[in-house]
Order: structure tokens, then C-alpha cells, then sequence
């Protein structure tokens, strides 16, 4: 579905076709004498950017301003309204969605609003190309992913990890569900692998209460399935549980280590649960990535100490789990029953042999 509008109206059929084939003999144009226009500063810039999406946006503009607009992010307000963020006013020319989205009504301006007709699915993938125009005519289309408003997470949190591989068995970071809802747009972040770009994007998955989800960070075997619906004994795979959700990051890159810092968002990029690890009890951390994921965990109060609360703390090496005991059957557990605060004093190393993914956490500790 298109959806164009000129001088604050819909244009006709005829007029639409007549923009859309003069913006296409533009980009034809640019593309088939780049080097040229490229002395006389118009450009073609392509570049992941921030947005609500982990494959960032593509950028494309026509124009002979320095000034030309620049997306900046986008973000779901509710279930029926999206805002597109641009460096200055911007008038909408066509917007587009893909799967197809009616369209209610669109506003322009730095913040560009789009009202859709109907409630959206929670959690969606949606791929919307977006064509602007700035007061100085520099036109700019930007693609970009995002996953539809989700208002319905449940709390999630950080159960059990493995740091160590071992093939077929792959590191592991398993969750449980306190509640019933959908994780459609949650993300997992691990500091050693980006600050900025989620190891996973949860799909649409309606979970319920005290059900374990055991997301495999390697994807190593033939027939590894994500379990997204009712259907929980689909996946193959080694730790794959009949009773558990499996979930499967493709490839076979190490993620997570012994020292590292690991967080859940929501779409509002709040966090959710976290948890960090190192490997000793250092004074400072030999990451600059470590360090700053522990400094916003003490400034969210996302990490706290084992002696109480704090009102603002940097959390050093000495507050993390330690995790230097951890191997590949000795796995790093939470305290549960009832579900303990997120501290150090509230993980334990699991005794040899006693890795339970997907199921309750095996009291037996390791001890040297």
C-alpha cells in the first residue's frame, strides 16, 4: 500500500505515479554519474544508523544541501502509532509498509507521525520505506526494520548460564517467566559481544507463568527449531527439552565469556534483568565495554550489592558473580523459590555434571 499525500491531501492516482517516477529517475540518475555529482555534492550515503530494528536503516539522499535531513531513530508509541525521528522538519511524500499497514493519517515535521487504522499485531517485524522532503527540496528515503509496540512483556530474568562450550553443547543463557504475556521486541544484550547491538530480538512468543526458555547461543546441529507456539518438543539439539522453550541463535560465534555483562530492554530500552560476571576479583575491569555495562547497571539499579541497596554505584569485578569455577556441566545458577534480587551473593556455581537447562536450577554447589 502507498500512501502519499501533497499540500496536506491525498494525491490522485495519476499524480502519485508521476512522483514516484520522477524520485526513480533521480536515484537512476545519481547512481549512472555518481563521481560527477559527488564534486558537486550530491550524494548517495548508505549506513547502519539508530533505529528500532537490529539491521539498523538504509539512507538514501537526493539533494544539494549540506543540510539535507538525516533519520534518526524510530520508535512503536502504542499499538496504533509509530514516530519516525529526523534531524529537522520534514514533509511526507510516501510512506510504505511491508507486510501491507492501513493507514490512518500521517503528520510531518522533526518527528513524522504515523496513525495506523487498526490495533497492530504485538511484537511484529515490519519493514517501512519512508519517502521525506525538507523546506530546501533535498528528498530522503529511508527503509528501515522495527517490531510493533508490545505491551504485554511479561518479567523475564536471567536463570541460568553457560559460559563454556563444549560441541555439540553450546553456551546457553536460560530465562524463566514470571508471569504470562508475549515477548515480541525484547532484546538480550551481551557486553562482549556490543553495547549497541542486541545479541537477540525476541519473536512473538506467548509464554506462561514459571515456563523455562533456554536460548542456545550457538546453532550447531540439524534440526535446532525455535519453539515460538504451543509446541515445546519441537526443536532437536543437544540440551533441547521436551517441556522447555529452545531458541536458537544462528552460527557458531562465541558470545558470552567468563567476565561479561549481560541485560534485557523492553522496547523503551528499560532493563529489565541483568547480571554480571568476571572471572576475578580484580579492582577495575579490563573492558572498557564491562566497564560501562556496570556503570549503567548501578546508575538503573539493575545490578545491586549483596549488603543492600544503593542509590547510585559503579559495580566493580568484586560484584560481579565470580565465574572462574564455571565450566561446561557446572553452570552459573540463580537463587530460586522465591526468585532472588539481582546480586552476586544471589548466584552460585552448580556442582560437576549439574547444568539443568530448561529446568529448575540444582542446588548442589560446586565447591574446590
Amino acid at each position: 500500500m502507498i500512501f502519499v499525500i501533497k499540500n496536506n491531501r491525498k494525491i490522485t492516482k495519476i499524480e502519485e505515479f508521476e512522483y514516484l517516477r520522477t524520485v526513480r529517475k533521480q536515484e537512476d540518475y545519481v547512481m549512472k554519474n555518481f563521481r560527477v555529482f559527488a564534486l558537486f555534492s550530491v550524494s548517495m550515503l548508505i549506513f547502519s544508523a539508530l533505529s528500532c530494528s537490529t539491521e539498523g536503516a538504509l539512507q538514501h539522499i537526493l539533494g544539494t544541501s549540506a543540510e539535507a535531513p538525516v533519520f534518526l531513530d524510530c520508535r512503536p508509541v502504542s499499538s496504533t502509532k509509530m514516530v519516525f525521528r529526523f534531524s529537522q522538519a520534514v514533509n511526507v511524500k510516501s510512506i510504505y509498509f511491508d507486510p501491507p499497514l492501513e493507514i490512518d493519517s500521517v503528520e510531518g515535521g522533526d518527528e513524522v507521525t504515523v496513525v495506523f487504522s487498526r490495533q497492530l499485531e504485538e511484537g511484529k517485524k515490519v519493514t517501512a520505506d519512508i519517502i521525506v522532503e525538507d523546506s530546501g527540496m533535498n528528498t530522503l528515503n529511508v527503509i528501515v526494520p522495527f517490531r510493533t509496540r508490545n505491551d504485554r512483556m511479561p518479567t523475564l530474568v536471567f536463570n541460568e548460564l553457560r559460559t563454556e562450550y563444549s560441541k555439540p553443547k553450546a553456551e546457553f543463557v536460560e530465562f524463566i517467566s514470571q508471569g504470562a504475556g508475549n515477548l515480541g521486541g525484547m532484546r538480550l544484550f551481551i557486553a562482549g559481544h556490543s553495547l549497541t547491538t542486541p545479541v537477540y530480538e525476541f519473536s512473538p512468543v506467548e509464554v506462561k507463568a514459571g515456563e523455562y526458555i533456554v536460548l542456545h547461543l550457538r546453532t550447531l546441529e540439524e534440526g535446532c527449531q525455535d519453539e515460538t507456539g504451543a509446541d515445546l518438543a519441537l526443536s532437536g539439539g543437544a540440551d533441547a527439552q521436551s517441556d522447555a522453550r529452545d531458541l536458537w541463535v544462528p552460527g557458531s560465534s562465541k558470545l558470552l565469556h567468563k567476565t561479561d555483562a549481560l541485560w534485557l530492554v523492553n522496547q523503551d530500552d528499560k532493563i529489565l534483568d541483568a547480571i554480571l560476571l568476571s572471572e576475578n576479583s580484580d579492582a577495575n575491569w579490563k573492558s572498557d565495554k564491562i566497564a560501562e555495562a556496570a556503570s549503567l547497571f548501578g546508575k538503573e539499579k539493575a545490578w545491586l550489592p549483596s549488603n543492600g541497596d544503593a542509590a547510585e554505584w559503579s559495580p566493580g569485578p568484586s560484584d560481579a558473580v565470580i565465574a572462574a569455577g564455571t565450566t561446561n556441566t557446572r553452570t552459573i545458577c540463580r537463587v530460586e523459590n522465591p526468585l532472588a534480587r539481582p546480586c552476586a551473593g544471589n548466584w552460585y556455581i552448580t556442582a560437576n555434571s549439574s547444568a539443568t537447562p530448561g529446568k529448575p536450577n540444582n542446588p548442589k554447589r560446586y565447591t574446590k
